[in-house]
């Protein structure tokens, strides 16, 4: 917008505070929200009753002595009249010269059907909410730019019906964990935010400094270790919603800072508490989305089905020809340049096995539950009865990605301690995204820690379910500030 457009804006304002007019009064007058109006608009076309709507003008054509003024509060279009003979010759023309396109007014009045059976409002006064100062752009084109419509969100939001609705969506999404968990007796949580040290994934964290404390603090990327000590403390049944921050790589999947929901229950099994997960993808899938059937990248998926079933090993061992379970860096590395991967020098046997599975994963349409994964690849899970070399870990695979993990939690501390060592000594090698080892956590284990079944998903559930990049499902993604 050119800077000659802007000052007749404010020059428009000027003229309303000449006629005395405020152009940002503290309040508004509304009687009724537009959508509530269209709904029972034949009521009040036989009431003949006195209302006032508001919201901003989308659209004004001039008819002569007549305006016709499309008015959007957020819940419905409204068009309202503003005739000359009706409000006045001397309010009409302060309008003509005064208001314009994006401006928030308010017009009191009385229900009114048009000529072309258009259900409307007939103006007997209007007033000024808001003067804009710049207009919003055409909405037959909007912002076509991504990168604009991202650092604009706002504007991208009220021309783009659809970015409005992934919003109540959103919403919904959450909502419906919240509800389900609620129904269940699990008592919702908040933990910090800022911590000292980061636990419950491998991570590359956010750095920054307490000025008050003088020390280095981290942003959180998970919440579990602090749920974990609830568990300690003789909590039982715990769940949180809340933002953790990863400091990668950005792409269709993956966000630096996003909402992350995790449970955990206390004398609870994770394989008896797998039926209760795919309730809860299928209850929140439903209530969100009316459906349990979905396009995912090339996958149909349906969460209606029985859920499908792999075995980490038995599909690396198809696909490669090695046991994860027991093989060597040289073989993996080896693989690794086989298939082309790349890998960081330092790369240990975990980083490596876990590029190689991506590349299965990606084919995975699902619904599906992954087991048997190493535990080399997971220091936060208890060891299998069964097979000692690996975890019970149940990973949710859906579309061709991990969506969402379940675990039976570790709980013995002298476990968990030789499993941090291990994970600072990768971290001392320089894998900074490597867990760091936190011993008052292991600490707090040793004061006992009862049987936990644990869960975590992120928002990447959403985005998937909604077919959309994660960035495109967040409200306000992160954008590098202009120059």
């Amino acid at each position: 917008m050119s800077d000659d457009i802007r000052a007749e804006r404010v020059k428009k304002l000027e003229t309303l505070k000449a006629h005395g007019i405020d152009p940002y009064p503290a309040e508004s007058h509304r009687t009724h929200e537009n959508g509530a109006f269209l709904k029972s608009f034949d009521s009040f076309l036989h009431s003949h009753e006195q209302i006032t709507l508001a919201g901003r003008i989308m659209s004004l054509r001039d008819q002569g002595g007549i305006i016709f003024v499309d008015l959007f509060d957020g819940t419905a279009r409204v068009q309202a009249l503003i005739k000359k003979d009706e409000v006045g010759e001397d309010s009409f023309e302060l309008f003509m010269e005064a208001v314009g396109i994006s401006d928030f007014v308010e017009v009191a009045g009385s229900a009114f059907t048009t000529k072309r059976g258009m259900n409307s409002l007939l103006g007997k006064s209007w007033r000024m909410l808001s003067k804009s100062l710049r207009q919003v752009p055409d909405e037959w084109f909007g912002l076509k730019d991504e990168d604009e419509r991202y650092r604009k969100r706002y504007l991208d939001i009220l021309l783009n019906p659809e970015v409005a609705e992934i919003i109540k969506k959103r919403s919904t999404f959450w909502n419906a964990i919240r509800a389900f968990m609620l129904e269940r007796d699990f008592l919702e949580v908040e933990t910090p935010v800022l911590e000292t040290k980061t636990g419950g994934a491998e991570a590359r964290p956010f750095t920054t400094h307490h000025k008050a404390l003088d020390m280095e603090t981290y942003l959180r990327i998970s919440t579990e270790l602090w749920h974990k000590k609830l568990m300690v403390g003789g909590v039982p049944k715990v769940f949180e919603i809340g933002r953790v921050f990863r400091n990668e790589g950005m792409s269709f999947e993956h966000a630096q800072d996003y909402t992350h929901f995790e449970f955990y229950e206390a004398y609870q099994d994770a394989r008896k508490g797998v039926p209760m997960i795919i309730e809860l993808y299928r209850t929140v899938a439903e209530k969100t989305f009316g459906t349990l059937q979905f396009k995912i990248g090339d996958f149909d998926v349906d969460l209606g089905k029985e859920w499908g079933s792999y075995d980490f090993n038995d599909l690396m061992q198809k696909q490669y020809g090695f046991d994860p379970r027991a093989v060597d860096l040289q073989t993996v590395r080896a693989r690794l340049d086989i298939e082309n991967i790349s890998y960081e020098p330092n790369a240990d046997i975990g980083r490596g096995v876990d590029l190689l599975w991506k590349k299965i994963r990606k084919t995975i349409g699902g619904p599906a539950i992954l087991t048997g994964i190493p535990v080399y690849l997971e220091p936060l899970a208890k060891k299998s009865a069964k097979d000692a070399r690996v975890v019970d870990r149940f990973q949710i695979l859906i579309g061709g990605s991990e969506l969402g993990k379940a675990f039976n939690e570790l709980n013995n501390p002298l476990d968990q301690r030789e499993r941090f060592e291990k994970q600072q000594s990768l971290r001392d090698a320089g894998d900074d995204e490597a867990q760091m080892a936190d011993f008052e956590y292991v600490e707090a284990m040793e004061y006992g820690m009862p049987p936990i079944f644990g869960f975590g998903v992120s928002e990447r559930l959403f985005s998937f379910l909604l077919g959309k990049s994660i960035r495109e499902a967040q409200l306000f993604p992160l954008m590098r500030p202009k120059v």
